[in-house]
């Protein structure tokens, strides 16, 4: 795997994550399933952050310990091999419980790296 700067995927990762925030927001479950093209743009945007994740080396993971990286790293195989098991539940799941905590820690590793790297 080919070594990125840190400080570009960790601003990728928190642009996907502002993105689904900014479009998903006031939204219910119900809202997220009628809407196609935002169920589509959601697991894109959670693909980028799987993608990005990897990129991120582990001294700077081990600084969010409560991050499950291992579950980050696998969810952009499934949306991209599996999208046919693909549950709208689990995904808003995803979006509803887990990117929050997942931002702060980002924005923690962020902090901690500075704006040159």
């Amino acid at each position: 795997m080919t070594r990125r700067r840190v400080g570009p995927v960790l601003a990728e990762i928190l642009e996907a994550i502002n993105g689904i925030e900014t479009h998903t927001a006031g939204l219910s479950l119900a809202d997220f399933q009628q809407n196609w093209l935002l169920k589509l743009a959601v697991q894109r945007a959670l693909e980028i952050v799987s993608e990005a994740s990897r990129h991120i080396p582990e001294e700077l993971l081990n600084l969010a310990p409560d991050i499950p990286w291992k579950q980050i790293f696998g969810i952009g195989n499934i949306l991209r091999h599996e999208y046919h098991k693909i549950a709208d539940d689990v995904v808003w799941a995803v979006v509803t419980e887990h990117i929050a905590p997942l931002k702060i820690a980002v924005q923690a590793i962020q902090r901690f790296v500075g704006p040159e790297n």
